[in-house]
């Protein structure tokens, strides 16, 4: 379904500059962060030393600003104490409050300078890394640090606008294997019962999707994807339910994404069980799944979370968002890629009732959110930065665009997108820009009214055939509440006798109330409309 929108009643729509509240500094790029992390059976303190290569962008930086939450009182004495830091190979000053930890440069930086900056701190995580028993009664650690919570037990900066490449080199008891990003680059055993595992990841990532997991795992290496592996790790009281619930589908939908999206950006692809997370969490290379979802039946739900979390690692991992505001390039962009692969693999009918059970999401949220928009303004609140409409509406939002500019020109702005942003960050105008520039259709309105916008669009309307002229009469009156009007192009399968396929007529509805006169051969036997459900609405809509 093509059109251009109709502006004359909407020229007015402008977008509202966002940006989420965090300090950005744009004179800062993290290369590399590797954390030296030593893990004990006899305490839950661990001792980090992180490694962080910074290359300044520009002059006149005088003070290196991360995140990284301090001991204190309010939090049980749990948090971390900084005991050192050198810049290359050099003690400097340093101060840790708020949570902040602010280090000064020895001069003022100069353009495209390069330091070496060595932390050492030693603390108990109040939260990020989670310490503890599994349902088995196991001791195992395990990351949780969506959005923003890796700042409890990593020094970064804790913001998806910088992305840096990272290590993880882990000293642990060696009766425990440990997973992380990328690929393992050494396993060596050291005196005492400890052991060294040292993984790289080799692609610049967010500091949420730095990911850890230390326990007794059984692993296996499940297939081959373009000369990655593919790994299962799962407890090994799970090994064969688990080695049997993820052998599927990862391969498919790995080889759906590049075909259609762009290359797999990662090392490898390894499904984790854990228990630091609820349903999925999208760590780049290497997803965590809750400890729920190993169950030996290969069951529907814990596959479609599955699919959720590999679509991540092109939306949210490989491409992400610049700001915390724009989090629907993540949620929204998984959840609608999710359903893609399963109109590909299951079917138009599986595909079709996905969208009716996200319509009634969306529809749910909005009569108790009703002035919620999907792109935040300022959010500063961490607990917020996603809901249910994120995913549900953010997902039909993509839906409706495909509507609009049609599935093959929806697939190569796509691809453009992608293509531009990959192992980079992009924002809503970033990727309005590509899918102009793919269609070469103005979008700006269809951007505003549905992401910069709350609201759903309602819809009464009935046809009416007139035998004297053979043309039908198309009545529609958008009946939102909240007085808001939406400009959307709305098919019409007109079905006529003796006829085995319907004529499809689009109109471009973007008044309070719009009529329209459509020639016919003959009297229809109905008219359906938007027959291909394409437009996030509730209609009702008959014959006169």
């Amino acid at each position: 379904m093509k059109y251009l929108f109709s502006f004359f009643v909407l020229l007015a729509l402008t977008f509202d500059v966002v940006a989420d509240t965090y300090p950005k500094n744009p004179k800062v790029d993290v290369l590399n962060y590797a954390f030296g992390v030593v893990l004990s059976d006899n305490t839950d303190e661990i001792q980090c030393s992180a490694t962080i290569d910074v290359r300044f962008v520009a002059d006149g930086v005088a003070v290196l600003r991360l995140d990284l939450i301090a001991a204190s009182a309010a939090l049980q004495n749990k948090g971390m104490t900084v005991s050192r830091i050198l810049c290359d190979g050099k003690a400097v000053k340093y101060s840790h409050e708020h949570n902040e930890l602010n280090i000064t440069l020895p001069s003022a930086s100069k353009q495209n300078e390069r330091h070496q900056f060595i932390i050492s701190y030693r603390g108990i995580p109040a939260d990020g890394l989670k310490i503890g028993k599994n349902k088995y009664g196991d001791r195992c650690f395990f990351s949780d640090n969506w959005p923003d919570k890796g700042r409890n037990w990593l020094c970064t900066i804790d913001h998806p606008y910088d992305k840096a490449t990272c290590e993880f080199i882990v000293t642990a008891p060696a009766h425990y294997q440990v997973v992380s990003n990328g690929l393992k680059v050494e396993e060596t055993d050291l005196p005492n019962g400890q052991r060294l595992t040292h993984w790289r990841q080799s692609v610049p990532i967010a500091s949420w999707l730095y990911v850890l997991g230390v326990a007794r795992f059984a692993t296996q290496e499940v297939d081959v994807f373009d000369n990655k592996s593919i790994q299962t790790w799962v407890y090994y009281q799970d090994r064969d339910k688990g080695f049997y619930d993820f052998a599927e589908p990862t391969r498919q939908v790995l080889e759906f994404y590049s075909s259609y999206v762009g290359p797999f950006s990662y090392e490898k692809l390894a499904n984790i069980q854990s228990s630091s997370v609820s349903g999925g969490m999208e760590s780049a290379s290497a997803i965590m799944y809750s400890e729920g979802s190993v169950v030996g039946d290969k069951n529907e739900r814990w596959r479609n979370v599955v699919i959720h979390e590999i679509a991540h690692q092109w939306f949210g991992n490989a491409v992400t968002e610049y700001d915390w505001d724009d989090v629907w390039l993540s949620e929204g962009f998984a959840t609608y890629f999710t359903l893609l692969f399963i109109e590909h693999a299951y079917g138009r009918d599986a595909f079709l009732e996905g969208l009716a059970s996200s319509k009634k999401r969306v529809n749910d949220f909005y009569q108790k959110n009703p002035d919620y928009r999907i792109v935040h303004d300022n959010l500063s609140d961490m607990s917020k930065v996603t809901t249910g409409q994120t995913y549900q509406k953010g997902s039909w939002i993509l839906h409706m665009l495909r509507g609009v500019v049609g599935t093959e020109i929806f697939w190569k702005g796509i691809r453009s997108y992608y293509s531009k942003y990959r192992n980079g960050s992009a924002t809503t105008a970033d990727f309005r820009t590509a899918m102009e520039e793919a269609s070469g259709m103005d979008l700006t309105i269809f951007f505003e009214q549905w992401l910069y916008k709350p609201g759903t669009l309602i819809c009464n309307g009935n046809w009416q055939y007139n035998a004297a002229d053979k043309t039908i009469t198309i009545s529609i009156q958008q009946a939102q509440q909240d007085g808001s009007l939406f400009a959307m192009p709305l098919e019409l399968a007109i079905y006529l006798p003796n006829q085995n396929r319907p004529v499809v007529k689009t109109i471009q509805m973007d008044k309070p109330s719009n009529q329209f006169v459509i020639p016919v051969d003959a009297e229809p036997e109905t008219v359906v409309l938007d027959p291909n459900e394409f437009v996030l609405m509730q209609a009702n809509f008959g014959r006169k």
